[in-house]
């Protein structure tokens, strides 16, 4: 089906063109609007996402910068997705977002294409259906959360979070003094203020190329993110004079950047799964391979939370950002990537500076980490692959074995851990199942609830080894083998565990493995029964069940991806 365009929409001389010219005119727009190119702005505003609550400014910013250069914008509204205010998987509805974007991107008289995205599922969602449309188009992010601060001490949202949890369940302070922190993790609107899912997906705009250079890391509520907004909207003018499209932009070269810079970022495991379906989108074999490769080359280079102390609208934009981060990784890159500035990586480059503190942006002869943030793991426990982010993981658990502990529960699974007379030993790997995008339905971020054992924190344990076929939240920590593919819903080999089975976890090597037979694991799921969902019988939710694929092809609807 063609693109819609507006000069084909709004011609003169017949019925169709007077009414749709008649239409413009009756919001009060002149000929002379008419007459210009129609930019498309596509705001994911809501109440139910404070990430995203500040965009009606932002939005009349980029309208401001397309009148200037001589574009006539025109503003529509879509979902907007925050994990918090759903009651089941956001990732669900990533997919349903990607389908409305697209639809709205083709069906619309576009010429040219702004996107208004802060958020985890929002971003991926938004640059998945602008690479299946291939438009003309500029991404905003809706930049960082300010920090916030309780007697003196910095917080930072989901990280600071998890942490006051596991006092709190330690009976280490009072639900009164937790209670107190509610207002104070979070500083503003905007993106939570780590390097979470959020900030990664933003960092990744910039790495892409498809946001403007140091747009991503700049604070949501800031003069600096106006006059982003405001460059976007002159910008994407000139991007449809010149007819520069998504695809020349978003390319197999530009997505294995945004991975380099994802790995020194030590940026979210969620990315795996985001950077695959867009890449899908845009016919690009990305496998799990690729990335194990870019993070064995890459070193992790920024410190802030949940791997290191600073925050990034503030630590890691005042360092440089993401501009000065690629300026430390130059010689890694590739530099000929067209970007929407109109320029390459390289010449964008050419004037940025080297970071400004060199404790929050390392130099790459002294990194926080000598390989990058996320390793890959295989097996007979995943043969479809694995992920762990090994940044935030301890490094004695690394290599590990030990018996399994397996739940199809995250109610049991937390009665467990918290239950001060349960066997549960620092030794023990806990085993959450059933939650992968077909069994949950949607792979929730059951990672970020798996609670440190209160009897193993007072004996100054930190850390214990987690398996699952779900996912977790940007802004956890701890030793989580994530993403299990095939999940055990399907079939997959994590429906074979059984409390005490050994399992042996080595990260260097690559390796995730139940220490059993062939001929028993297949024993096991000889009669293995798939869920099937049988209260899910209509919508859109049994629409993502019955087409959804698997972690390591990016959780995408089959029909959406690329067809010839």
């Amino acid at each position: 089906m063609e693109h819609n365009y507006s000069q084909k929409w709004k011609k003169r001389g017949d019925r169709t063109g007077l009414i749709r010219n008649a239409l413009l005119k009756s919001m009060g727009y002149t000929d002379s609007d008419i007459e210009k190119p129609i930019i498309g702005i596509i705001n994911t505003w809501a109440e139910t996402n404070p990430g995203h609550v500040h965009f009606r400014q932002l939005a009349d910013a980029i309208k401001r910068g397309v009148w200037a250069a001589g574009g006539f914008p025109l503003e529509v509204n879509t979902l907007s997705i925050c994990e918090v205010f759903f009651d089941i998987s956001s990732l669900v509805y990533r997919n349903l977002l990607s389908i409305t974007t697209e639809e709205l991107i083709e069906r619309h008289p576009f010429d040219g294409i702004v996107l208004i995205g802060g958020c985890d599922k929002v971003i991926p969602a938004q640059l998945m259906a602008a690479v299946s449309a291939n438009k003309p188009t500029i991404f905003v992010p809706g930049g960082a959360m300010l920090p916030g601060s309780y007697k003196g001490q910095t917080l930072a949202c989901g990280t600071d979070s998890f942490y006051l949890y596991n006092d709190y369940t330690s009976g280490k302070i009072s639900l009164e003094e937790m209670t107190k922190h509610e207002g104070c993790l979070y500083g503003s609107a905007g993106a939570c203020p780590i390097m979470g899912t959020a900030n990664t997906c933003q960092t990744v705009t910039e790495a892409l190329g498809i946001a403007l250079p140091n747009s991503a890391s700049c604070l949501g509520v800031s003069a600096e993110k106006l006059r982003v907004c405001e460059e976007s909207g002159r910008k994407i003018v000139e991007l449809v004079e010149k007819d520069i499209r998504c695809l020349d932009i978003i390319n197999r070269k530009s997505i294995e950047n945004a991975i380099r810079v994802l790995m020194a970022a030590g940026g979210s495991t969620n990315l795996i799964i985001h950077l695959t379906a867009i890449a899908k989108r845009a016919n690009i074999d990305l496998k799990l391979e690729d990335f194990e490769k870019i993070s064995n080359e890459t070193p992790v280079l920024v410190n802030v939370k949940p791997h290191g102390t600073g925050t990034v609208g503030t630590h890691f934009h005042n360092a440089g950002g993401v501009a000065s981060l690629m300026k430390e990784l130059e010689g890694m890159l590739d530099t000929s990537c067209l970007t929407v500035s109109g320029k390459t990586v390289g010449e964008n480059l050419k004037d940025v500076d080297m970071p400004y503190d060199k404790e929050i942006i390392r130099p790459l002869d002294d990194p926080l980490n000598e390989k990058g943030g996320i390793s890959v793991l295989f097996g007979n426990l995943a043969p479809k692959g694995a992920v762990i982010k090994r940044s935030a993981a301890s490094p004695h658990l690394l290599n590990h074995r030990g018996p399994a502990k397996v739940f199809e529960s995250l109610e049991e699974c937390q009665k467990y851990l918290l239950d001060d007379n349960s066997d549960m030993t620092a030794d023990t790997v806990i085993v959450l199942r059933g939650f992968g995008p077909v069994g949950a339905p949607g792979m929730p971020e059951n990672g970020n609830y798996m609670p440190l054992p209160p009897q193993l924190n007072r004996q100054g344990v930190r850390d214990f080894v987690r398996i699952t076929d779900s996912r977790m939240s940007g802004g956890c920590f701890g030793t989580q083998v994530l993403h299990v593919a095939p999940e055990s819903a399907i079939g997959g080999p994590l429906a074979a565990v059984r409390d005490g089975d050994i399992i042996h976890l080595d990260v260097d090597n690559n390796l995730i493995e139940l220490e059993i037979s062939d001929e028993e694991m297949a024993e096991r799921l000889k009669n293995f029964v798939p869920k099937e969902h049988k209260d899910i019988k209509r919508g859109f939710v049994r629409n993502f069940i019955d087409n959804v694929t698997q972690a390591d092809e990016g959780c995408d609807l089959t029909y959406m991806q690329y067809k010839e």
